[in-house]
């Protein structure tokens, strides 16, 4: 194996023949093969560093040849030779690599390995920038240092700064501590521009397309000249600020606003380079369910079966990326009064299985649309850098490498449906949520009308249309409007194919504008105010969700209209003297009429406020609750005894009041009738919110849903009920469309937002300071996945669970396990978890079998 080649530039007799004898030597011993049949390549190129299939191999040494001095095959399973020569000092150096830090230097440089193959030269800065941090992989942390390389180290400090926000001077400082603690040989990096410097290249950028302040519009492509281009062409405003001494040309033109564009398919490539995720972006098809009939994943809903029926080409490669898109607005000033609207928009993957699925670290930031003032209609201008790539994804794909099948393969991505709270859903369907067509699914065909004293208030008054045909209530002339009797049936929810023909026709009459850009038949007919730019992805009509309806946002404002109406909250209660007044004019409730008595008009008290005394009885409840860490925020620091009011609860406090509090909090205060419609409204969302959804069970929920509203109409006034009341009855339908809610709502989003909403640390350039971080954390994220198993991270600290299960156990998510939740009125009693049982499976008409449980 001397030479490669012979005199005529062809393999020589020998080599090859060397080249078979180490590839029989390497079958024989089956211990150097890992579980993929890969195994250490000695070419020049690899130099043991990396494995591959022994085809590959064998191929590479043809290439390339043996590595310079490997004739002892230690790596290979070969016994050390006793002579100590020369020979056997270089082969020390090339012994198998078992660094978890060149594997993964090896993956976030894959993308680029093929321009670095073959090169004879030196080279190129993009190859010398790899191999310079491919050394420090390798390069111990000081001289005999067997636990850290320098790279091991830098990567854990910056995972350190990123998941704690550790701020630059005190991770400097903490370095200069640890450097005085090490030996004189360390080389650690001194700072942490020197740190970052060094792991740079493991991250992924963005692209800065500069935008219209007034958001008019992008200077993006054609439109991306400088010169040609220094003004918009839609207002005017210039493009540019203006400096001293600066010219159009200038590279040191600052533009008045920037749109930040994450590209995407970079970031989802990375996903099947790394090993530890590639294996699972499958699951969605190779994911072990223990039972077929429930739906724990997105992929087991009617939307994912439906869209592979439909686009069968897309859905024989499972590999094929399925995308979720959310975006909301954020005041980075925390406790300022300074108007500021920043919209980033998220993108996240479904393949993965539901304990890695919806996790901060898969949940990508694609594009940071920058304020001070929030896009409104015109979001569709800056989304359409996404948009073009999107396409891009679904016409062409892109050739990734599958770092777990070891295969190279074409991924497309494919977009579901968009995740946003009522108004961003407006933003982003072109169907106004305002006015009385304000719901996105009925359309044209509510009934609801706007309420006489109630200024903007609209009262939708449809619900009991969706009852069966022999319903009581439908025939009911006196619990509801005024001598009516309901005969119509439900309207039909439209398909993406009925709007979208739709949409072109309104599209070709300028949505109905007249001379004076008034829209006539807006409000009337349609709430359409522009056609979406998501009807350009071609699958887009086919979806049969496109846009969700998000219960964290509706069961939040629920919730709010019941308690403050309930405890009467001066301000924030629907029951105020306008809804009497709207109450005399529509219904017939003369107990509740307003009454004129010494000049003055007086409110009737009603059945569903507490007095003074039971709402004081109801604060001190809430002030002695006590949840187990991590279930819920302490909400008894809400409480306000003095005024027997409760003040800043948040989303999820809501959620957990809504879902297991409000049937305990109110039952000995209400009458029995109306404590029972709340129990079946609590009752449903604990349902609808469930990790796991049984088609059958959500089909009846579907049903009975629509009579508690029925029954809501009969005891709350009108002003109770505007457009988040009514999408209630929407909401089985897409659980059980789309699969649980915990894939389609903005929790998860949220706290990506505080994520970012933390991370601004210059206040004068905000989009900038989260950029900046934001790549830090997705190198953080990347590294992570490399450290040993005894360094604690947050990707490490809640336990994987593939099965479909929850990533906690059921003992951990249900109150029933709480003994210290108090439930009695002043003697501190404790319900038992039978009791509590009985209390949250509420079915029953008659309160009064429930009754004895509870004395």
């Amino acid at each position: 194996m001397s030479r490669r080649q012979d005199c005529t530039g062809h393999l020589s007799e020998e080599f090859k023949k060397g080249v078979v004898e180490f590839v029989d030597f390497v079958e024989r011993n089956p211990t150097v093969i890992d579980s993929l049949g890969r195994i250490l390549c000695p070419c020049t190129k690899c130099k043991n560093r990396i494995r591959d299939e022994i085809f590959w191999v064998e191929k590479h040494l043809c290439d390339r040849g043996f590595l310079e001095g490997y004739t002892n095959w230690t790596a290979h399973g070969e016994e050390r030779w006793v002579e100590h020569d020369a020979t056997n000092v270089t082969q020390e150096h090339e012994e198998e690599n078992t660094n978890p830090y060149v594997d993964m230097v090896i993956d976030a440089a894959s993308d680029n390995l093929n321009v670095m193959e073959g090169l004879e030269e030196d080279p190129n800065p993009l190859a010398s920038k790899f191999y310079k941090l491919l050394r420090s992989a390798d390069e111990p942390l000081w001289d005999g240092c067997t636990k850290h390389t320098i790279l091991s180290a830098v990567t854990q400090l910056v995972n350190l700064k990123s998941e704690f926000n550790m701020s630059e001077s005190c991770y400097n400082r903490m370095v200069a501590i640890i450097k005085s603690m090490l030996p004189e040989s360390e080389k650690l990096p001194e700072d942490f521009y020197r740190s970052k410097t060094m792991i740079q290249e493991l991250g992924l950028g963005y692209e800065k397309i500069d935008a219209c302040p007034n958001h008019c519009m992008l200077y993006y492509k054609e439109t991306s000249d400088k010169t040609s281009y220094a003004a918009c062409t839609m207002c005017g405003h210039p493009r540019f600020k203006p400096k001293a001494g600066d010219t159009i040309n200038s590279s040191r033109c600052v533009p008045y606003s920037i749109l930040r564009y994450f590209s995407i398919t970079p970031r989802f490539q990375r996903l099947f380079m790394s090993k530890n995720n590639a294996q699972y972006m499958k699951w969605h098809v190779d994911g072990v369910r223990h039972d077929e009939s429930v739906i724990t994943h997105p992929a087991d809903a009617d939307a994912w079966k439906q869209f592979d029926a439909t686009h069968e080409v897309f859905a024989q490669e499972s590999r094929n990326v399925r995308l979720g898109l959310c975006t909301d607005g954020f005041n980075p000033f925390s406790g300022s009064k300074t108007p500021y609207s920043c919209w980033p928009v998220f993108v996240t993957p479904y393949n993965l299985p539901p304990s890695m699925c919806m996790r901060r670290e898969y949940i990508f930031l694609s594009l940071l649309i920058p304020g001070p003032k929030s896009p409104g209609k015109r979001l569709d201008v800056y989304l359409r850098p996404l948009i073009d790539e999107l396409k891009v994804l679904w016409d062409n794909g892109v050739t990734t490498y599958d770092a777990w099948q070891k295969k190279n393969f074409n991924m497309k991505a494919a977009l579901l449906w968009t995740i946003s709270d009522f108004l961003a859903y407006g933003m982003l369907s072109g169907w106004s949520t305002h006015g009385r067509l304000s719901c996105p699914i009925c359309m044209k065909n509510t009934k609801s009308f706007r309420l006489q004293h109630g200024a903007k208030l609209y009262w939708f008054d449809c619900h009991r249309q969706y009852l069966p045909a022999g319903h009581a209530f439908r025939r009911d002339r006196y619990s509801f409007k005024k001598s009516i009797v309901e005969n119509s049936f439900p309207p039909k929810r439209m398909s993406g194919v009925d709007i979208l023909n739709e949409l072109d026709k309104l599209e070709e009459a300028n949505f109905g504008a007249n001379s004076r850009g008034k829209k006539g038949d807006f409000g009337t007919i349609h709430n359409w105010v522009r056609k979406s730019i998501f009807w350009e992805l071609p699958y887009w009509s086919t979806n049969l969700i496109r846009h969700n309806l998000d219960i964290m946002h509706i069961e939040k404002n629920i919730f709010d209209n019941i308690f403050n109406t309930v405890m009467d909250v001066n301000g924030k209660t629907k029951d105020n003297a306008n809804a009497r007044e709207d109450l005399k004019l529509i219904c017939k409730c003369p107990n509740l009429e307003l009454v004129f008595e010494n000049g003055k008009y007086k409110k009737p008290k009603s059945t569903y406020v507490l007095d003074s005394q039971q709402r004081r009885i109801v604060c001190e409840w809430i002030k002695q609750l006590k949840f187990s860490d991590g279930y819920a925020s302490n909400i008894s620091r809400c409480v306000n005894l003095a005024d027997g009011k409760i003040y800043g609860m948040k989303s999820h406090d809501s959620h957990v009041f809504m879902e297991r509090l409000i049937p305990l909090a109110f039952r000995d205060v209400l009458p029995k009738s109306i404590w029972g419609v709340l129990t079946e409204l609590s009752l449903f969302f604990k349902e609808i919110c469930a990790t796991e959804i049984r088609p059958d069970a959500v089909e009846q929920t579907e049903i009975s849903i629509i009579e508690t509203v029925c029954k809501l109409e009969k005891i709350f006034p009108l002003a109770f009920f505007d457009v988040m009341e009514h999408l209630v009855i929407h909401i089985p339908y897409e659980a059980k469309v789309g699969g649980p809610v915990q894939y389609r709502w903005m929790y998860p989003f949220e706290r990506c937002m505080l994520f970012l909403k933390r991370k601004v640390r210059n206040k004068a350039r905000v989009e900038g300071s989260i950029c900046k971080a934001y790549i830090l954390e997705e190198i953080s994220n990347f590294t992570s996945m490399y450290f040993e198993s005894t360094v604690q991270t947050r990707r490490t600290q809640v336990p994987r669970n593939d099965d479909g299960g929850s990533n906690l156990d059921e003992n951990h998510l249900s109150i029933f396990r709480y003994p210290c939740l108090f439930i009695g009125r002043g003697s501190k009693k404790y319900l038992t978890d039978e009791e509590l049982h009985i209390v949250h499976t509420y079915i029953l008409v008659n309160c009064e079998e429930i009754e004895p449980y509870l004395q």
